[in-house]
């Protein structure tokens, strides 16, 4: 357990946290948005290469990716709106070059931009991570009017540095940590991050791509991990989120089952539709943690150590 970034906080040892307007969850969807390279190794088969021989250009997988942002994207921009939900993107920054009109669309709807590296690659294998972090925060910076708090690294991928240079670089919150239903400070060289719960268990990778459920079952699943936070949060509140492709939930038969997990989201009472900077920026506000007073570590990594307004709303029908 890495001690020097938190200390184990048992949840029903804590006190209770206060959502707006009482609201018993905080349901967040990240829409990951991505930029694949096609003169590079794909970053996820969809299908197989012939006799096992990984080709280059891989067109069959690039273009099963292309088809999220071509048409996909914009089934789940649609069904999103009609039920007003506004989302986090968690977005490759050069996607503002590469697929302008599907950021721009984002940022016409409200969405919140999340770092989540400059294409789709892991953070590990960069060359100069520092230099990552800088230019995905400045094009998001400059494409957006502001710049990140958030980020998700590309897989969920960091090294022992990763959190310092993000903190060092402005970066507010992060969702790779996804071993809680509560945020939680995590302590860096530049003081503290955030941690926002993301999830696994509710991504459609996993279940859609590696375990290879129906599409119907991701839906069941949602409901299933809905109800059970939302009764745990009449005594202490949660966070859930949802996290999905365009490629993988935009296509044609699993997209009513993507509007159909939100209907049944949105008829129950106390629900916080909401963003991941403002469960951030609602937690710095509110939270009265149990744990000690935050510390810095102390010479970087494992190895060193020995308010914007909120626009979302709670359901109240």
């Amino acid at each position: 357990m890495p001690h020097e970034r938190f200390d184990y906080s048992p949840i029903t040892a804590r006190r209770p946290w206060r959502l707006p307007k009482g609201a018993r969850i905080a349901v967040w969807t990240i829409v990951n948005v991505e930029e694949w390279d096609i003169e590079t190794p794909t970053a996820r088969q969809y299908l197989t290469a012939p006799q096992g021989v990984t080709t280059v250009p891989d067109v069959p997988n690039w273009a099963w990716h292309d088809y999220g942002m071509r048409v996909g994207f914009w089934r789940m921009l649609e069904a999103l709106g009609k039920r007003k939900i506004r989302a986090t993107t968690s977005i490759n920054a050069n996607v503002v070059r590469s697929y302008e009109p599907v950021a721009r669309a984002m940022l016409d709807a409200g969405w919140e931009f999340m770092g989540h590296g400059v294409t789709q690659g892991a953070m590990h294998l960069l060359a100069d991570q520092r230099a990552a972090v800088r230019e995905a925060i400045k094009l998001l910076r400059d494409f957006t009017g502001k710049p990140p708090q958030g980020w998700l690294g590309p897989g969920l991928t960091e090294t022992w540095e990763t959190l310092d240079i993000l903190a060092e670089e402005g970066i507010a919150y992060v969702s790779d940590w996804v071993n809680d239903d509560q945020p939680y400070e995590i302590r860096t060289t530049a003081g503290t991050l955030v941690s926002v719960p993301y999830t696994l268990e509710l991504n459609d990778i996993p279940t859609m791509v590696i375990q290879h459920h129906e599409s119907s079952y991701w839906q069941e699943r949602v409901r299933d991990q809905f109800d059970r936070l939302y009764l745990e949060g009449a005594r202490n509140p949660r966070v859930m989120a949802i996290a999905v492709h365009p490629y993988i939930h935009g296509v044609p038969h699993r997209i009513k089952y993507f509007e159909a997990a939100y209907d049944y989201i949105r008829k129950h009472r106390g629900v916080w539709l909401t963003t991941g900077e403002e469960i951030y920026e609602w937690y710095k506000r509110t939270a009265q943690s149990s744990e000690p007073p935050p510390r810095r570590v102390a010479g970087g990594a494992r190895a060193r150590t020995a308010a914007t307004p909120t626009r979302s709303r709670v359901t109240r029908d």
